[in-house]
């Protein structure tokens, strides 16, 4: 672990970028610059797979590509105490994000809105909140509260969805057909949202917490956000990504196997050349 007090600036920073993000507006990024992106699905403290995305991704030799990450905390890595060591992938993303401000970003998902609402999300009768928590503890002592305040002050400011310049939208699921009538899409560009949004109906919950998977649901999504692709995560999958229907790819980077995505920004897509682009792992 990086000694608490660097810990705590490089977070501080990378809030800072988070919310410095060329094309942001509110809690939406219309991605610019970019001729290439690369997207990991729900990543959940698995560090070897964050590993084998970092080096694709070649940030360094690639400068007009973007990397997406989607749900990092939240895993069975635990410390000898039980702690949970997800934390760890919160800290490798505030280093990255430091490193390329402008081309590195996370997706939030249910569990990080769990962790910073202090809403319980639960697994197998053990708090995955309070597990989380134990984690930062471990591994920073007597900082650890300070560094959890600052990892939740970084999870409230993520954006909760992006775009490609090709019209590929990203986010960590989408709201179901029950509660997409009264989805408004112009509430992505807001910078505070009333409590409402986070429950069932409210634009945050739906866009982290569905599993409305079907062919129509999709093209009445992505009609309202302007978008004709759709890159999600949330939903475990058997071979590390899934293709639900015609529009949408779901990239799961949870275990093994996991896979990312790697596409082009820079012109018109079909969904046959987006899944040209899913490697497995």
């Amino acid at each position: 672990m990086p000694p608490p007090d660097r810990m705590l600036a490089t977070l501080k920073k990378a809030i800072d970028h988070v919310r410095t993000t060329p094309g942001r507006s509110g809690h939406f990024v219309r991605m610019s610059e970019c001729t290439e992106v690369l997207v990991a699905g729900d990543l959940h403290g698995h560090v070897p797979n964050f590993q084998v995305v970092l080096r694709a991704a070649d940030l360094a030799k690639n400068p007009t590509r973007h990397l997406v990450l989607q749900e990092v905390i939240h895993s069975a890595f635990r410390y000898p105490n039980g702690g949970d060591k997800s934390h760890q992938l919160v800290d490798l993303f505030a280093a990255l994000k430091c490193q390329f401000p402008t081309r590195v970003h996370l997706l939030p998902g249910n569990h990080e809105l769990a962790q910073w609402t202090a809403r319980p999300v639960g697994k197998a009768d053990e708090s995955l909140n309070e597990v989380f928590i134990q984690g930062v503890h471990a591994a920073y002592g007597a900082a650890g509260a300070e560094i959890y305040k600052a990892y939740c002050d970084l999870f409230k400011v993520l954006p909760i969805a992006l775009r490609t310049p090709n019209a590929v939208f990203l986010s960590h699921s989408l709201p179901s057909a029950k509660y997409l009538g009264t989805f408004d899409a112009r509430k992505l560009e807001q910078d505070d949202y009333e409590e409402k949004e986070f429950l069932p109906g409210g634009l945050v919950y739906g866009l982290l917490w569905g599993r409305d998977t079907a062919d129509r649901t999709v093209d009445d999504f992505l009609r309202k956000v302007d978008s004709d692709l759709l890159v999600s995560g949330h939903i475990p999958t058997d071979d590390g990504f899934s293709v639900p229907n015609g529009k949408q790819l779901i990239v799961d980077c949870s275990a093994s196997p996991a896979a990312y995505v790697l596409f082009p920004a820079d012109r018109p897509l079909t969904m046959a050349e987006l899944l040209k682009g899913v490697v497995a792992f």
